[in-house]
């Protein structure tokens, strides 16, 4: 493994054991609703934009607003 590539490697462990982190927390609000949460994450670290559709009473509202804190 070059040096460089070792760099990165370790530049992207440090940095995930901060979306682990987030991902723990809100998993204590929102339940059983991972792959959602998963998503949302990747929808916000690509500085995209992301559409949440679902039938009443899914927590949508309360996953944004736990991301709002």
């Amino acid at each position: 493994m070059s040096l460089e590539l070792a760099a990165v490697k370790e530049k992207v462990e440090k940095e995930s054991i901060y979306i682990k982190t987030l991902e723990r927390e809100i998993g204590k609000v929102i339940v059983g609703q991972e792959h959602v949460l998963e998503r949302v994450l990747v929808g916000l670290l690509a500085d995209g934009h992301i559409l949440l559709e679902g039938v009443p009473g899914l927590a949508k509202t309360l996953l944004f607003s736990t991301f709002s804190l």
